[in-house]
């Protein structure tokens, strides 16, 4: 029978960091269960997640990219019958010591967001071009699609599993890493209501990061999209 809550980590690519992410999660909460989706890294990923206890590894073809990550883990998370569904970045920039808080924001609210951008939050270890690029982001997502949260591109996240049951996951169109302000987006259109609780984000140590220059030009797009398109 699975527990009460479920995180999911999309992985490509991640072997210096997934069985250490892991002992570190299960350090801090035991009865967590996860879920690695992997998108055929040839580091053997995967495997390394797999030979862990309380893991179940979705294995994929190849990057598929983050968004249908996601979805392939939020039906497995349904499908299994958990309410409270997380996700978290593999490669430690998401502290799993915040966990508890995160999750715990799930009983008075729909959607609980880990963020850099309310007071006790912050991010280490970043050069000021990449602050500036990521508050400018952030401050024009939270302009262009009225949204009330602070950090609506943080990918540190909890949903009750009615929110997701409840949208339409085949309907968003986003694949990258504005999947994750698609999904926000279309919460709040579904009248759900968000909670945030602060986390200090850190660039990873190990292993190769996955945004790209076509990552933002794409989440810019998106962005557009989103405010001047047809609503679902």
């Amino acid at each position: 029978m699975p527990g009460d809550s479920v995180v999911i980590i999309p992985t490509y690519n991640e072997a210096q960091n997934i069985q250490r992410l892991i002992s570190a999660i299960h350090e801090v909460w035991n009865a967590l269960d996860i879920v690695v989706v992997d998108d055929g890294s040839p580091d053997g990923t995967a495997d390394l997640a797999a030979a862990m206890d309380g893991v179940h590894v979705i294995r994929r073809a190849g990057k598929l990219g983050l968004g249908t990550a996601y979805v392939a883990g939020f039906r497995y998370a349904l499908e299994q019958g958990y309410p409270r569904i997380g996700g978290m970045d593999a490669d430690f920039s998401h502290d799993p010591f915040v966990l508890p808080a995160l999750f715990a924001l799930l009983d008075h609210h729909d959607v609980g967001i880990g963020s850099r951008y309310i007071p006790g939050g912050g991010t280490r270890n970043w050069g000021i071009h990449r602050r500036l690029l990521s508050r400018s982001a952030n401050a024009f997502a939270r302009f262009m699609l009225g949204f009330s949260a602070h950090d609506v591109t943080s990918g540190y996240r909890c949903y009750r599993s009615e929110v997701l049951e409840h949208l339409d996951l085949d309907a968003l169109a986003s694949h990258g890493y504005s999947f994750l302000v698609e999904l926000l987006y279309r919460c709040v259109q579904a009248g759900c209501s968000v909670a945030e609780t602060p986390i200090v984000f850190e660039d990873r140590a190990r292993g190769t990061s996955k945004m790209s220059s076509g990552e933002i030009l794409g989440g810019v797009k998106n962005l557009f999209r989103l405010r001047f398109g047809k609503s679902h």
